[in-house]
């Protein structure tokens, strides 16, 4: 059995506090394969996000240890992109120039990565909206804009925290799609945090769940279904399976108060 892609060995993050210190993290232990797409699912305050910067790199970890690729993780990796719920454009920079940034910060030629920028935004249906700016375009539009923005480079890996958390029903539910759809088409290893059940059933091949007050990890599943994954699919009989199964790990936690 090869050794996953990423690694969690027995990792820790506490923050310092003028109450004392706080376990954010407590004994993450977790393999993920390339290529997979795996959500990480819990309430607000369960550490989800800080899971994510410590694989980035954004937070050291306190304890523990972090690989990828058998590596050691003690900065931001280079083949690493991520998407944040806030899409943080730059709204005096045209939507091209925005994606272009991720060149521009690592010292690479803009020129050189200018027509993969345009591939990308053709592939998120933003082709007519390169020269316009941030504030000319919508939630969605932004959002897809930052997704471009990440995998310029072409990222092996890439990190999601909560994307599509602050768009409506009707858009999310579209950049669910094409996220799975690109998904499919490059076989990246994605890592999507979201307090979204139906959203993780439905992109992932493996959901975490985590609990809070420490973050940590009560249940690793894999999700069992279609490659092919309609919207339709989440009126199915086993899609409801998994998001009841995922209901009652919170019940059993206190998270639905009124159970």
């Amino acid at each position: 059995m090869t050794d996953p892609y990423i690694r969690f060995d027995h990792v820790e993050k506490t923050y310092p506090s003028a109450r004392g210190p706080i376990l954010a993290l407590k004994d993450i232990n977790l393999g993920i394969a390339a290529g997979d797409f795996v959500s990480v699912l819990g309430p607000s305050g369960c550490g989800k996000s800080t899971l994510m910067k410590c694989l980035a790199a954004l937070e050291p970890i306190t304890g523990g240890r972090i690989t990828i690729g058998g590596a050691p993780v003690t900065e931001p990796p280079d083949n690493l992109g991520i998407v944040f719920q806030r899409d943080v454009l730059l709204d005096w920079r045209t939507v091209l120039d925005n994606v272009l940034v991720t060149a521009e910060l690592r010292g690479l030629d803009k020129r050189a990565h200018r027509a993969r920028a345009l591939e990308l935004l053709a592939l998120f249906g933003l082709k007519d909206y390169s020269d316009r700016y941030p504030w000319e375009l919508s939630g969605g539009m932004r959002q897809r804009a930052s997704i471009c923005r990440a995998l310029l480079v072409d990222p092996a890996l890439l990190l999601m925290d909560e994307p599509f958390g602050a768009l409506d029903a009707m858009t999310r539910d579209e950049l669910n799609i094409e996220l799975r759809r690109m998904w499919q088409e490059t076989g990246k290893t994605v890592v999507f945090i979201t307090h979204s059940i139906t959203e993780a059933v439905y992109l992932s091949q493996r959901i975490v769940v985590m609990s809070r007050n420490p973050g940590r990890i009560v249940e690793v599943f894999d999700v069992d279904l279609p490659k092919h994954r309609p919207l339709a699919l989440r009126d199915a009989p086993e899609f409801g399976r998994y998001s009841s199964h995922v209901r009652g790990i919170f019940s059993a936690m206190g998270v639905f108060k009124g159970d």
